[in-house]
C-alpha cells in the first residue's frame, strides 16, 4: 500500500507550501492599498534568502501582479519601490527565476520606470536592472533596443551614488565584443559576440561614457570608483578609439594612465590593483600606450606577476594569469621581462598542483570551490605559458625544464574541459615553434599521439590550433613526421582543406605542404589521391591569398626531384598546366605569379615532363612575358624556367632551344645580360652560354 500512497502524500506536501505562500499573493489583489502595500513588504521579508519560497511565489503569479502594481501611475511611490525591491530579489535567485521575470517582460517595465521623478524608486528599479543585467541568461542586447535608453542612463548617472553603481555595473556587464578572433590567442577573459550593428563600445562611447564615466573614478564611494573602473576596462578592450581618447582624459588635474597606476598600489583592495592593470594592459594592447612604457613595465606587469602568487585567490590567480598572458602574448621584450620576474616560470608550476593535499584552506566551503574550479587554473596556467615561450627560445627551454611540464600539457590534451584542452594546445603550439624541442621533448613524450586524438574530434577553435602545431609537427628535420603519417594525418588534413573555416583550410594545406617536403614517393601519391584534382583546382581557385599561396607551395614540393615531376605530370600533367595558366591570366599579386613560375621551372627540370611545356604554346608566351616584366623577381623565375629548358646536356636540347630562338627568347637574353640587376644579368649570361657550348 505504500507505494499508492506515496504520490497523493507528495501532492498535499506541495499544495501546503504553495497554500502558504498563496496568502501572499492574494494579499498583492486586496482593495485596499495600505494591505497590498504591507502584503508586499510581507512578501519581500519571507522572500531573503529563501530560493523555494521566490520558486513558489513565481509559480503562483506574483510577478505579473508585482509588475502591474509597478507600472501603476495611482499607485504610491513607496508601494512602487517596494515591488521593484522584491523583483530584485526575485531575480537573485536561481537563472530560472530570471528566465521568468525575462519572460513576463520585466526589463521594458523597469526601464519605464527610470522616467520617474522618485529616486528612490529610480534606485530600486536600476537596483533590479543591475541584478538582472548580470545574470548570464540575460540578453545583453535588451539594454540597447530603445535607443533612448543609453542616453537617460548617461544623464541620471549624476543623481546619486547608488545610481553611479548600478548604471557602470549595467554598462560593464552589457558591453560586449562583436568581433572575436577565432584563430590567433586571444587570451583576454569576454571573448563574447553581439550582434550586427554598431557594437557596444561604439554605442556607449558615442554617447559620452568616457566623459561621464571618468570623474566617478575620484568618488568618496569605493563601489562606485571600482564600477567604474571595471567600466573601463570592458570600453577599452581590443579598442583602439577608446584606448586613445582614455590615455588624454584628466580627471582633477591629473591623466588616467596614472590614476590607474595609483590604483595598482599593493595598499589598494585586489579587485582594484587587478582591474586598473587590466585597464592598462587593454590600452597598451589596443596601441595607446607603448609597451616599453614605465606605467606597463614596472607596474602593470609585476602586479600582474604578484596576483600569480600561491598566496592569492583562486580566481585572482587565475585573472592575473590570463591578463598577462594577453598583455605580453605581442612583445618579445615583455615576455623575456616577465620570465625573469619573481620566478614566474616555477611559480606557475604551482597552478597544477592546486589545492594540494596539505592546502592552508581551512574553509571547508572555499576547499569545495576550488576543487571544483582547478581546472581554471591549468588553463590560465598553459596560456601564459604559450605567451611566455610565443618567440624566445630560452624561454622555451625553461618552461620545458619545468617539472613534469610535458607530462601535463599531455594530460591537459585529454582533460574533459575544452578550455584546458584549448590552452594545452596553444601552449604545445608555442613550444613547437622550437627546432630543438621538435627533436628532443615532443618526441621523448610523443605528443603527437594526444594531438592526433585532439583533431579526430574537437571544436573549430581548438582545431586551429592544434593544426597549426601538427603544421610544426611535420616539418621535415621533425621526429614525429613518420609517426604522424602512419597514424592516418593525410586523410584528415584533405578533409581539413574542405572545412568552410578559413584558418582550417590554411593549416590543413600548410601542413601538407610540409610533409610533401622532401617526401617519397608513395607520401606524394597519397597526398594527391587525397586531394583529388578537382579538390586541388577548388584550392587554386580559393579567394583567399594565403590558401592559394600554400597550394602552391604544396604543388612545388610534390613536383620536386625528376622523376617525381615525371611521375606526377603523367597522371595529373594536363589538370596541373590548366591550373598554372589560369593563376598566369589572373589577377594574381606578385607572390603569387612568382610561386606560379617556380611551379613552372621545376615541371621544366622534368625529364619526360618538360615536354608539356614545350608543346604548350600559349605557356611559352607567358614565359616570354614574364622575363621582359617590370619585376625583377617575376623576370627571374621566368629565366629558370628557360634555364632548365635548354639544358645542354640533357635528350633534347638542341630542338628545345632551336624553338625559344624562334619564338624571340634568345633576343630577350641579350637584352637582360645588359641588365643593372646583378642576378638577372649572371642568369642570363649562364643561358646564352647554352647557346653557344
Amino acid at each position: 500500500m505504500a507505494c499508492v500512497l506515496e504520490t497523493p502524500l507528495r501532492m498535499s506536501v506541495l499544495s501546503e507550501v504553495t497554500a502558504s505562500s498563496r496568502h501572499y499573493v492574494d494579499r498583492l489583489f486586496d482593495p485596499d492599498p495600505q494591505k497590498v502595500l504591507q502584503g508586499v513588504i510581507d512578501m519581500k521579508n519571507a522572500v531573503i534568502g529563501n530560493n523555494k519560497q521566490k520558486a513558489n511565489l513565481i509559480v503562483l503569479g506574483a510577478v505579473p501582479r508585482l509588475l502591474y502594481l509597478l507600472q501603476q501611475e495611482t499607485s504610491s511611490t513607496e508601494l512602487r519601490t517596494e515591488c521593484a525591491v522584491v523583483l530584485g530579489s526575485l531575480a537573485m535567485g536561481t537563472e530560472n527565476n530570471v528566465k521568468s521575470l525575462l519572460d513576463c517582460h520585466i526589463i521594458p517595465a523597469l526601464l519605464q520606470g527610470l522616467l520617474s521623478p522618485e529616486l528612490k524608486f529610480i534606485e530600486a528599479c536600476l537596483r533590479c536592472l543591475r541584478t538582472i543585467f548580470t545574470s548570464p541568461v540575460t540578453p545583453e542586447e535588451l539594454l540597447y533596443t530603445d535607443a533612448t535608453v543609453i542616453p537617460h542612463l548617461m544623464a541620471l548617472l549624476s543623481r546619486s551614488r547608488y545610481t553611479q553603481e548600478y548604471i557602470c555595473q549595467i554598462f560593464s556587464h552589457c558591453c560586449k565584443l562583436r568581433h572575436w578572433h577565432s584563430c590567433g590567442f586571444k587570451s583576454s577573459p569576454q571573448p563574447l559576440l553581439c550582434a550586427n550593428g554598431p557594437d557596444h563600445q561604439t554605442i556607449l562611447f558615442n554617447h559620452g561614457a568616457v566623459q561621464n564615466i571618468a570623474h566617478l573614478l575620484s568618488s568618496t564611494s569605493y563601489k562606485v570608483r571600482m564600477q567604474a573602473l571595471k567600466c573601463f576596462s570592458v570600453l577599452a578592450f581590443e579598442n583602439p578609439q577608446v584606448s586613445m581618447t582614455l590615455v588624454n582624459v584628466l580627471v582633477d588635474g591629473e591623466l588616467l594612465p596614472q590614476i590607474f597606476v595609483k590604483m595598482l598600489q599593493r595598499d589598494k583592495p585586489i579587485e582594484m590593483q587587478l582591474t586598473s592593470a587590466k585597464c592598462l594592459t587593454y590600452m597598451c594592447r589596443a596601441g595607446a600606450i607603448q609597451t616599453d612604457d614605465n606605467c606597463i613595465v614596472l607596474k602593470a606587469l609585476p602586479s600582474l606577476v604578484r596576483m600569480c602568487s600561491k598566496e592569492r585567490l583562486l580566481e585572482e590567480r587565475v585573472e592575473g594569469a590570463e591578463t598577462l598572458a594577453y598583455l605580453i602574448e605581442t612583445d618579445v621584450e615583455l615576455q623575456r621581462i616577465a620570465s625573469i620576474t619573481d620566478h614566474l616560470i616555477a611559480m606557475l608550476s604551482d597552478y597544477f598542483k592546486y589545492p594540494s593535499s596539505v592546502s592552508a584552506i581551512t574553509d571547508i566551503k572555499r576547499l569545495d570551490h576550488d576543487l571544483k574550479h582547478a581546472h581554471e587554473l591549468r588553463q590560465a596556467a598553459f596560456k601564459l605559458y604559450a605567451s611566455l615561450g610565443a618567440n624566445d627560445e630560452d624561454i622555451r627551454k625553461k618552461i620545458i625544464e619545468t617539472e613534469n611540464m610535458m607530462d601535463r600539457i599531455v594530460n591537459g590534451l585529454s582533460e574533459s574541459s575544452i578550455k584546458v584542452r584549448l590552452s594545452a594546445v596553444r601552449c604545445l603550439h608555442s613550444l613547437s615553434r622550437s627546432v630543438q624541442q621538435l627533436r628532443t621533448s615532443f618526441q621523448d613524450h610523443a605528443v603527437w599521439k594526444p594531438l592526433m586524438k585532439v583533431l579526430q574530434n574537437a571544436p573549430d577553435e581548438v582545431l586551429v590550433v592544434a593544426s597549426s602545431t601538427l603544421c610544426n609537427l611535420l616539418l621535415e628535420f621533425s621526429p614525429s613526421k613518420e609517426p604522424i603519417l602512419e597514424s592516418g594525418a593525410i586523410e584528415l588534413l584533405c578533409s581539413l582543406t574542405q572545412s568552410e573555416n578559413l584558418a582550417l583550410r590554411v593549416n590543413g594545406i600548410w601542413a601538407l605542404m610540409n610533409m610533401a617536403f622532401q617526401a617519397e614517393q608513395k607520401i606524394k601519391a597519397d597526398i594527391l589521391q587525397g586531394l583529388s584534382t578537382e579538390q586541388l583546382f577548388q584550392l587554386l581557385s580559393d579567394s583567399d591569398v594565403n590558401v592559394l599561396m600554400k597550394t602552391l607551395g604544396l604543388l612545388r614540393n610534390l613536383l620536386s626531384t625528376r622523376p617525381h615531376i615525371d611521375q606526377i605530370m603523367s597522371t595529373h600533367g594536363k589538370q596541373i598546366m590548366q591550373a598554372v595558366t589560369l593563376i598566369l591570366e589572373g589577377e594574381h599579386n606578385i607572390e603569387v605569379k612568382e610561386q606560379t613560375l617556380c611551379i613552372l621551372a621545376n615541371i621544366a627540370d622534368g625529364t619526360t615532363a618538360k615536354e608539356l611545356i614545350m608543346t604548350n604554346d600559349d605557356i611559352l608566351q607567358k614565359i616570354k612575358y614574364y622575363m621582359s616584366h617590370s619585376n625583377a623577381k617575376l623576370q627571374l623565375a621566368a629565366m629558370f624556367c628557360i634555364s632548365n629548358l635548354i639544358w645542354n646536356e640533357e635528350e633534347g636540347s638542341q630542338e628545345r632551344q632551336d624553338k625559344l630562338r624562334d619564338i624571340g627568347i634568345v633576343d630577350i637574353l641579350h637584352k637582360l645580360s645588359q641588365s643593372s640587376d646583378p642576378n638577372l644579368c649572371d642568369k642570363a649570361k649562364t643561358a646564352l652560354q647554352q647557346y653557344l657550348a
